[in-house]
């Protein structure tokens, strides 16, 4: 048989594609949007957090030797401390003693450690920024999964209940069906979300902490050089 209800012509690929998708979503009933909602969060937030925990815009690997080298001969002009801080997480923080020993040449340890360790906090506000976010999706996406489930098994109820309460073999089948696509659908749903958000935020979280072990490392080793360029 050649005809078809689109008068016998083929569906291009894309609308192949998109007509089971939205069946899919018609049939999880009105909890799926919920999860819709929180995949699109979930997936801009992975892509934020992975372009940027990207090495080149926290800790680059030379800043520290070549920010050294430009402060050999004595404290930078403040052009070029301000561009070290633009540079990256990295070069706030170096900038941050430069900057110290800028306003006082005579500052003394603590005070340049203290004005390191505060440029350290705001960089890990930074690297830990959105995480919890993250970590939300990853958590109540199954939930809202859970809230569909439930729903979708109050419609299955719903369908063997006749006027007098259940009726066993006389429910309505269109319903029944359609609660338990709500209840399969949405439970689905929730774990293909939940997974990738649980692994990314795992993953974001051991790789802040790891640049930020780095930032601590670059920053006490600026700091003796800063005491020396003080001498």
């Amino acid at each position: 048989m050649r005809g078809n209800s689109t008068g016998g012509q083929a569906l291009p690929r894309g609308r192949r594609g998109v007509l089971p998708l939205l069946s899919i979503i018609q049939a999880a009933g009105w909890p799926i949007w919920t999860l819709i909602v929180c995949s699109v969060v979930g997936l801009a937030l992975i892509i934020e957090r992975a372009l940027s925990l990207r090495t080149a815009r926290i800790v680059p690997p030379r800043l520290l030797d070549e920010a050294m080298q430009a402060s050999r001969a004595g404290v930078p002009p403040p052009a070029v401390v301000e561009q070290l801080a633009e540079h990256s997480l990295l070069g706030a923080v170096l900038a941050a003693g430069l900057h110290t020993l800028q306003v006082n040449p005579r500052a003394t340890e603590a005070e340049l450690r203290a004005a390191l360790e505060s440029a350290g906090r705001l960089a890990a506000a930074q690297l830990q920024r959105y995480l919890g976010a993250l970590g939300t999706v990853a958590s109540a996406a199954p939930l809202l999964g859970l809230l569909g489930t439930v729903i979708g098994m109050i419609e299955i109820f719903g369908s063997q209940a006749g006027p007098g309460g259940l009726t066993p073999g006389g429910g309505n089948p269109a319903q029944l069906a359609h609660g338990i696509s709500v209840a399969l659908y949405n439970t689905a749903f929730g774990l293909i979300i939940a997974v990738p958000a649980l692994i990314f935020w795992r993953y974001y979280r051991a790789r802040a902490d790891a640049l930020l072990l780095q930032l601590e490392v670059a920053a006490e080793a600026f700091l003796h050089h800063l005491l020396a360029l003080r001498r």
